[in-house]
């Protein structure tokens, strides 16, 4: 009876040691998401692309709009210019100030 006690209790504590480190990893993985997305944002800033990997940069980019060829087009001298794509499909152009300002002759955006 006192072994199946004693048992018991060691079964508990070695329950409860688990679920505290697995709260504890837990928490640490939260904090390195955390850092990786803010390091993920930076990579996105004037100058952190190379120009070879403007086109893969810019199919993300233009991947959902109706006007793929002129959006490729566009993005992919932008790109090459600027050395940086917003994050997203559309907008967050304030990331990158080059592809935000460059306008066409007409005033609009030059770069989707």
């Amino acid at each position: 009876m006192a072994l199946s006690k004693l048992l018991c209790l060691l079964l508990l504590a070695l329950l409860s040691f688990s679920m505290i480190t697995t709260q504890a990893m837990a928490t640490n993985s939260a904090y390195h998401l955390d850092v990786f997305s803010f390091d993920f944002q930076r990579n996105y800033g004037p100058g952190s692309l190379k120009s070879s990997q403007c086109p893969s940069e810019c199919s993300r980019r233009c991947s959902q709009t109706q006007y793929h060829k002129p959006c490729m087009f566009f993005c992919q001298k932008c790109c090459k210019t600027c050395l940086c794509v917003p994050p997203g499909y559309y907008g967050n152009k304030s990331v990158c100030p080059c592809y935000n300002n460059w306008k066409t002759k007409r005033g609009g955006p030059k770069c989707p």
